[in-house]
């Protein structure tokens, strides 16, 4: 996760701890809250912190390392190497990211690749 992101959460977080302290509740550790609004819609959108995190496309990372580039520019450059038949090694080996994680927190989103 960036900066932006860890500020996000550290907002959330202290907002859930607060709230949890002043009801004298028993609470989750930074952690614990991370996983559970990751994993439990319900929680995730009580505290207003919604994290998604997904593998992107061959599409979307294409878009990355090319930007408004199109696919068969791509199939055009690399006609005959493996490549062709193995665009994500090519992306791979530019270290194009593969996973995207948004993080939504009081009308404010950061997003990161991994």
């Amino acid at each position: 996760m960036n900066n932006e992101q860890q500020l996000l959460i550290d907002e959330a977080y202290e907002n859930y701890y607060t709230f949890m302290m002043d009801d004298r509740q028993w609470e989750l550790d930074k952690e614990e809250f991370i996983n559970k609004c990751q994993t439990n819609p319900e929680f995730s959108e009580k505290w207003g912190l919604k994290i998604e995190e997904r593998e992107l496309s061959l599409e979307e990372r294409f878009n990355i390392r090319y930007p408004g580039g199109k696919f068969s520019v791509f199939q055009e450059n690399y006609p005959n190497t493996h490549y062709r038949n193995d665009p994500h090694g090519l992306l791979d080996a530019f270290n194009i990211p593969t996973k995207i994680i948004i993080l939504s927190y009081n009308n404010k989103t950061a997003t990161s690749y991994e």
